[in-house]
């Protein structure tokens, strides 16, 4: 089909925990220079440049004022081309894909570029009335509306996910990060911004693990496997298939936005990532890359628990996942798109070899996306 959307560039910043090296940076000024780099990969990818028509982003905490049209324009894209905000919560990037692609086969067959950004350090405080409040809520009153890290909590001893399980699999997740930024494989996909030109968080908490306190009374919780709120953005450039030629890329073959329960919201990736591959006629076994977004170790476990997964399969955040590498809100479902384009694209997968990226929503949803290799 000419008009098959196909992922052809993938690029994101250094993930920041908030309030250090990108704390200085607007939510646009961490998105324009990404932008920037994934339309350059584009055009050398294709061999022509890449006539973007929209940008559309995630971004769950501000400032407002449509960020994704600010970033258009900070990375010079010029006046014509359009932006859009997307707001799913922690599955806002990878949603803001999604859109993207619906936008091209819908029948305007001209290329976005889609991801998010969050800069928790600038994110506006807001208030009713002058008194501030955190968050918005995510439920109607009566109905359950836990703060995240409670949900995750909750979630840990619903499923009886002990601390030694969850201490483990937020070590793993160090240890496998660490891994691949000593052998180069996130070098391809970052673009350094401000001082920082690789992750902050990675191997920070690995040592102390088993020391760390608990967060709650008599639970299991711990900062340690709790991941740390970061600055960050991530995009891909999206290109309908009459323009690739021969670049290798990705191309969407399942997707699905699903509803759980709002009192345990982290188990919402497991039935989004169900209904993918049914839509995409696969099983969780025919995946040769899988990406959750790690918000909690209690809720990766729960969602892998559910699906049928080890804890220790090697196919699950191979390179660690926001355990490791940090969580910036917005733009932590296009991160784990990022990272299926290097593993899967980057990496030397054959066309044909299936991944997913998929998150866990405040409020109980869930997302997820099955993509395929094309060469």
């Amino acid at each position: 089909m000419s008009d098959e959307p196909v992922i052809v560039a993938a690029r994101r910043t250094p993930i920041g925990t908030r309030g250090r090296a990108l704390a200085e940076l607007r939510v646009d000024e961490l998105a324009a220079p990404v932008i920037v780099a994934v339309r350059a990969d584009a055009t050398a990818a294709t061999g022509h440049p890449i006539d973007v028509a929209d940008v559309v982003l995630g971004n769950c905490m501000g400032p407002g004022g449509n960020p994704a049209r600010v970033a258009a324009l900070a990375a010079g894209l010029g006046t014509g081309v359009t932006g859009g905000t997307v707001d799913r919560q922690c599955g806002s990037g990878l949603a803001a894909v999604l859109d993207a692609v619906a936008a091209i086969r819908s029948g305007d067959d001209r290329a976005r570029i889609a991801g998010g950004a969050e800069s928790a350090s600038t994110a506006p405080v807001r208030s009713v009335d002058g008194v501030p409040y955190a968050r918005a809520r995510f439920t109607p009153q009566g109905w359950p509306d836990p703060d995240m890290v409670r949900a995750a909590e909750n979630l840990a001893a619903a499923c009886r996910i002990d601390r030694a399980r969850q201490d483990a699999h937020a070590a793993r997740s160090h240890r496998r990060a660490r891994a691949a930024r000593d052998d180069g494989r996130f070098l391809d996909e970052l673009v350094p911004v401000g001082p920082l030109t690789a992750d902050d968080a990675v191997g920070a908490a690995e040592a102390v693990l088993p020391r760390m306190p608990v967060l709650f009374p008599g639970g299991t919780l711990t900062a340690g496997t709790a991941t740390r709120i970061s600055d960050g953005a991530a995009a891909v450039a999206i290109v309908p298939r009459r323009l690739v030629g021969d670049a290798p890329g990705l191309v969407i073959r399942g997707q699905a936005v699903v509803g759980c329960d709002p009192a345990l919201p982290g188990l919402g990736a497991a039935p989004a990532i169900e209904a993918a591959l049914a839509a995409a006629a696969a099983t969780v076994h025919d995946l040769a890359a899988i990406e959750i977004v790690e918000a909690f170790a209690s809720q990766s476990l729960a969602v892998l628990e559910r699906l049928g997964i080890e804890d220790d399969d090697q196919r699950v955040c191979a390179d660690g996942g926001a355990l490791a590498l940090g969580h910036p809100w917005g733009a932590s479902g296009a991160v784990s798109m990022v990272r299926l384009f290097s593993r899967l694209v980057r990496g030397g997968a054959g066309p044909g070899a299936l991944g997913v990226a998929a998150a866990s929503i405040g409020g109980g949803m869930g997302i997820a996306a099955v993509v395929e290799v094309v060469r």
